[in-house]
């Protein structure tokens, strides 16, 4: 009271007293000395956290270690690092959540470290949440099955339902629920399964994210509007993938839409080197209903370079894909089914096709540039729909209403392979330049109009009439289902939708060209996508009994510590190389590595000039396995009338094969004379071994069996999908195996391995 009516005696003096009062609270709520986290903690007021390491673990999603809740709280936790593995815990183990983030608004975490969940941080029904300037990398990842020479089916994602959360069975460092206005910025995220997951979440930012090395998305959205994804480096979020031997991705993508996702923006984005680039799939309702869909995005401005599949999917949808960069996939955009969608500006290269387009409608394909893509254009509609899709049943899917004008084809193979479509208008100064053949129409029922278009050929091309008044266009007598005239053309619009400028903040502009350049630098363990940030070992080639590897990472000093299989050992300025000794079944290098500090692909810091072993191991054990084939029926069903379907395996097989590997995926019949669906497979080896504990690892679509020696090891005798059995048991001498496997319907898999463990 004295400070108050001194004021009111003083003019200012109430003033300065108010502010020194406002200033002594705020005080008391933000100067408050730093509080350490225990473990249940409840934070229902801003705090500032202790920095350090605090090692608390959570059992399930139910438990979180922290909950924070209410409204206008910041809670700064200073660098303070929340760990929840267990000394020697692998990522496919980790459980739990860090922190839960609930029924609150104005919330803001920032500082946070968080590794060792299954979720590092999991928010609901909060609006305005923000999370700045944190990391939560080193969370949950699946282990990964598929090897060098062929992948493994039980790696494949499947991101299709999420109404009961579903996704959360893959972990991510953030998952956001039911959030309005969420802010996520300057976040580090690296060696989870997956970054930043967006569920049910409206007029959210998210930027300046570094979210890569992941094993399966940077960012996944599902029935999520109205979000601002810009400005992040989201790449190498892959799997599926061994350069020379197969090009999946597994589903894996930089940025994933799914699911009613409509109205969103990604703009000056990095994704290269994912599964897909960009990934956008309508959703379930829309493929039952045929209503709806992840419509109305804008994709602007972003690189979607080298993913093993497509640069960029959208199917089912309408949508607006301008000014990508889309160099050395697959697919640079497919878009099945896309209608009503404005493809324009974007600079395609080196992809095997530049565009593709099954069932589309009333797409307009306006100024793009094709560089030495096999294909260009591509447009096409299948025979018949499948009977499932309601999507296909209630909507007019026909190939129909293209507009392509002002792209430039150059160096590309086949600039237009057009087949079961109508009104495909080709108009107004495409130029087509050096190519081998400009138009492929495989069937006859296609309805072309050319108009006003350049044709250059650098390559010797002939036909007669080749160029055609003014319009120079190829032969009419070589496609006399196109139409050439001459036709009034409306310049071209503007594009369909504003186009965002740059976050005035940005930090991760997109750039023109970045290394590295090319799928070959994708290399991927069994834990994910390398990151080139810790020393380690690739078999790059083989033959002849020669063998080469890359010693990758930091630089540093390598030394041979042991081998194992190997006549000789040379070091070579890229690498090492190996001379295999005749007859050697196991191969083995061991290094010491010693050189400047790094974070290990566990996210532990190796202090510099610490001896670290580097371990490379390959089994190469050969089997003689005999393999047939029956059919079997009602009669012999093997989930009701087992002993009658093993039975089958003493009749005579529909067919049979020899060979020294065991491993098989059928999408059809497993060979000629042999059911698509409802076939059985009895496989069966006799082997020496040497003495040793030995793993096996068998995946199985659908049941499976496998005896060893008479006993019976595995039982998987189940409906499912790819899954995986392992056992670890010790062999040595002779033994024999006997597998039975049957297919119900759809695709099957059926494959064996075994390898030492090493000691």
């Amino acid at each position: 009271m004295i400070y108050i009516i001194a004021g009111l005696a003083h003019g200012r003096k109430l003033i300065l007293t108010i502010a020194c009062l406002w200033v002594s609270c705020c005080g008391v709520l933000w100067a408050q000395s730093p509080v350490p986290l225990r473990a249940g903690m409840h934070i229902r007021q801003s705090t500032t956290i202790k920095p350090g390491v605090y090692p608390f673990a959570s059992a399930d999603l139910a438990q979180p270690v922290l909950i924070i809740e209410g409204d206008d709280i910041v809670v700064d936790f200073g660098g303070a690092l929340l760990d929840g593995r267990k000394p020697g815990q692998q990522p496919d183990t980790f459980q739990g959540v860090g922190i839960v983030v609930r029924k609150g608004k104005n919330i803001t975490i920032k500082n946070l470290r968080a590794k060792g969940f299954k979720v590092a941080i999991l928010a609901e029904n909060v609006d305005s949440l923000q999370i700045t300037d944190s990391d939560f990398s080193y969370n949950y990842r699946m282990r990964l099955y598929s090897i060098r020479e062929r992948e493994n089916f039980q790696d494949w994602l499947s991101y299709h339902q999420n109404e009961q959360d579903e996704w959360l069975r893959y972990g991510a460092g953030i998952y956001l629920r039911d959030c309005r206005w969420a802010l996520v910025r300057n976040v580090h995220i690296s060696q989870n399964q997956n970054a930043l997951l967006v569920v049910r979440c409206q007029d959210g930012l998210f930027y300046n994210n570094s979210f890569t090395h992941n094993s399966g998305l940077g960012i996944g959205l599902y029935r999520s509007g109205r979000n601002r994804i810009f400005h992040n480096e989201l790449d190498f979020n892959v799997r599926g993938y061994s350069h020379g031997f197969y090009s999946r991705g597994q589903d894996s993508a930089g940025i994933l839409v799914y699911e009613q996702s409509s109205d969103n923006v990604f703009a000056y984005n990095s994704a290269r080197h994912c599964g897909d680039g960009f990934f956008l799939w309508a959703g379930q309702h829309t493929m039952d209903t045929g209503e709806g869909g992840c419509n109305n995005n804008l994709v602007y401005h972003n690189d979607f370079s080298y993913a093993p599949t497509n640069g960029i999917e959208v199917t089912f949808s309408s949508n607006t894909i301008i000014k990508n960069r889309l160099v050395g996939c697959h697919y640079g955009i497919w878009g099945g089914y896309s209608y009503k969608s404005w493809l324009s500006d974007n600079y395609i290269a080196d992809n095997t096709c530049g565009i593709a387009i099954e069932q589309g409608q009333d797409n307009r394909i306006i100024g793009n540039y094709f560089q030495q893509n096999a294909t260009g254009i591509q447009l096409w509609a299948r025979a018949n729909q499948p009977a499932d899709w309601g999507y296909a049943q209630k909507r007019d899917v026909s190939s129909r209403e293209y507009e392509i004008k002002n792209n430039s084809f150059v160096a590309t193979k086949t600039p237009l392979n057009i087949a079961a479509s109508a009104k495909i208008y080709i108009n107004q100064d495409n130029s087509f330049r050096d190519f081998s053949s400009l138009l492929r129409t495989p069937q006859p029922n296609v309805e072309l109009f050319f108009t006003q278009n350049d044709v250059y050929q650098d390559t010797g091309w002939q036909a007669a009439e080749a160029f055609r008044d003014n319009n120079r266009l190829f032969a009419t007598a070589e496609y006399p289902w196109a139409t050439f005239r001459r036709r009034s053309i409306q310049p071209a619009v503007a594009p369909p939708v504003p186009l965002p400028a740059p976050l005035p903040d940005a930090q991760l502009p997109i750039p023109t060209y970045r290394k590295p350049e090319g799928r070959e630098h994708i290399r991927m363990n069994e834990w994910g996508p390398y990151n080139y940030a810790y020393p380690a070992i690739w078999l790059d080639s083989m033959g002849n009994n020669s063998y080469y590897f890359a010693l990758t990472g930091p630089a540093g000093q390598w030394t041979l510590l042991r081998s194992e299989g190997f006549s000789e050992i040379a070091s070579l300025p890229t690498g090492v190389h190996g001379q295999k000794q005749a007859g050697a079944e196991r191969l083995l290098l061991e290094y010491a590595y010693t050189g400047p500090a790094f974070v290990n692909q566990w996210g532990d810091t190796i202090a510099a000039g610490t001896p670290y072993m580097v371990r490379f191991t390959r089994y190469e054990k050969t089997f003689d396995w005999q393999v047939q084939w029956h059919a079997y029926e009602r009669s012999s069903d093997p989930l009701r009338r087992y002993q009658a379907f093993k039975n089958l395996r003493k009749q005579a097989p529909l067919h049979t094969a020899q060979t020294s590997e065991l491993a098989y995926a059928w999408w059809g019949a497993p060979a000629e004379g042999v059911p698509a669906d409802q076939f059985a497979t009895f496989a069966s080896t006799e082997f020496e071994i040497e003495k040793g504990l030995y793993r096996i690892t068998l995946t199985s679509d659908d049941g499976l069996r496998l005896w060893l020696d008479g006993t019976l090891l595995i039982d998987r005798w189940e409906l499912h999908e790819p899954t995986v059995d392992e056992i670890e048991i010790p062999l040595g001498g002779r033994h024999a195996i006997e597998i039975e496997h049957f297919d119900a319907s759809g695709f099957a898999n059926l494959d064996f391995r075994i390898a030492p463990i090493d000691n």
